[in-house]
Parts: C-alpha cells; structure tokens; sequence
C-alpha cells in the first residue's frame, strides 16, 4: 500500500488489514503500526485522560514503553512506509512526553484543545498562581541540592526536606484546583481560568 493510501485510511481501521484499531498505535490484529489519527492529542497518545493532575511515574512508564515500541529500529526490515510511520509516530511521543512531564506546558496545551489557546489572538497563559508554585517548588528542590553539596548538618537537611515536601503538598493541591478550573470552562465556555483561592509566595526564610 502506499504512503498516501495508508494516510488517508481511517484512524479506526487498519491500512493493511481493515481491522479496527480504534487510534491504536499498533493493529491488534494483523500487528501493523498505525498512521496518527487525525485529531489525535497528546492525552490519547498515552492512553490518558484529559486532566492536569498526572501520575508522572506511570507517564515516564508509558514513554518507555512506548519509546521502546516505536523506535525505528524495529522497523528496518519493514516498508518504507511503514518505517515513516515509526518516525511519525516517535516524533509525536518525544514532543507529547515532553509537554505532558510539564505541568506549566501540560496547563497551557490543554487551555489549546479547549481552544482557548487560538493564534493570532491573545493566547491564554497558565494561571499566574501556578507559575508561582513551579517557581516555588524548584527554588526548594535548589535548596535542597545545595546544601548537600554543601555538606549541610543533619538538621538543616530536616528543615529543608519538611519545606520541600510542603512546597510540593501546595503544588499538588492546586494542580487539583486548576484541573476542576480547565474542566468547568470546558463545559461551561467561560475564560476564567484561575483558581477561586489566592496563593501568596512565601518569603525565603531558609538560609543555608
């Protein structure tokens, strides 16, 4: 079959066998790879759904997994069609892990398939509040680094560990707050996107 007849098959069907796929990456009947579904996004490609709050250990499984799976290699006694669609299909893995890992880029493709992220009009940023936490939470990751580094004392360590793990508790809680957000502008149209509560940024009052 051609490149242009694989193309324009169904994303539901399989090019080579006319199976359905139902978007899979591979044919669950005959094993052949699959050409990306047209509308296909970054959630599907994993098998996830469409939410902010993600287990980035299961994603950095499903990448592996993945990665492993598509990788051309393993397709270099295959047609040559059938080696594109390994490139096609590992060039979207590499960019859908790589926003998805982040939660500022994971908000922000998500106010785009709401299409509230449209171009040539002002793009709707992530929520200043969950930019402070990222902030917030790599300047606690910094300090903890450094003063291991350092060789800081146990107790500093402590201190350091319990404001960390404080720092992502608060991160976590408003990935939860922003992802009810996302889904009720979803359903109900409306262009707020920022949580009802307001964070402050704490001061530094860690010296190490």
């Amino acid at each position: 079959m051609s490149a242009s007849s694989i193309t324009a098959a169904t994303s539901l069907t399989c090019w080579s066998c006319s199976a359905a796929t139902s978007g899979a990456h591979f044919c669950p009947a005959c094993g052949k790879i699959q050409p990306l579904p047209p509308g296909a996004d970054y959630f599907a490609f994993f098998g996830l759904p469409r939410k902010l709050t993600l287990d980035l250990t299961d994603l950095e499984q499903r990448f592996h997994s993945l990665s492993w799976k598509l990788h051309p290699d393993n397709f270099v006694r295959a047609s040559e069609d059938e080696r594109q669609l390994s490139l096609d299909r590992s060039s979207q893995l590499n960019d859908a892990y790589r926003t998805l890992q982040d939660p500022v880029a994971r908000v922000e493709y998500l106010l785009g398939l709401a299409g509230m992220r449209k171009e040539g009009q002002k793009k709707q940023q992530a929520p200043p509040e969950l930019l402070e936490e990222v902030f917030e939470l790599n300047e606690s990751l910094d300090e903890m680094r450094d003063a291991r580094e350092s060789g800081g004392s146990a107790a500093a360590m402590s201190g350091l560990r319990v404001k960390l793990e404080a720092a992502q508790h608060k991160f976590e809680s408003l990935l939860v707050d922003v992802d009810k957000e996302l889904s009720r502008v979803s359903s109900n149209g409306t262009a707020r996107l920022i949580p009802a509560r307001t964070t402050q940024r704490r001061k530094k009052s860690w010296s190490v």
